[in-house]
């Protein structure tokens, strides 16, 4: 499964919308967004702040593991 959709996933699942894990990153929710859609790589820092705000680690986010 590809980045985009296991973030667009794990949101979804934690009832959050894109503009309130924009604001947990610190950036604009336009360039959230665009990791969400796969239209940009989602940098390291933004990967690992992803697992932490979903208490998952980044092999399940990157797809390495189906194991949350």
């Amino acid at each position: 499964m590809a980045v985009y959709r296991r973030i667009r996933e794990l949101r979804e699942d934690s009832d959050l919308s894109q503009r309130e894990v924009a604001a947990y990153l610190h950036m604009a929710q336009p360039q959230y967004f665009r990791y969400e859609q796969g239209y940009r790589d989602v940098p390291t820092d933004v990967l690992i702040a992803l697992a932490d705000l979903y208490h998952t680690s980044t092999d399940y986010i990157l797809g390495r593991t189906d194991q949350r």
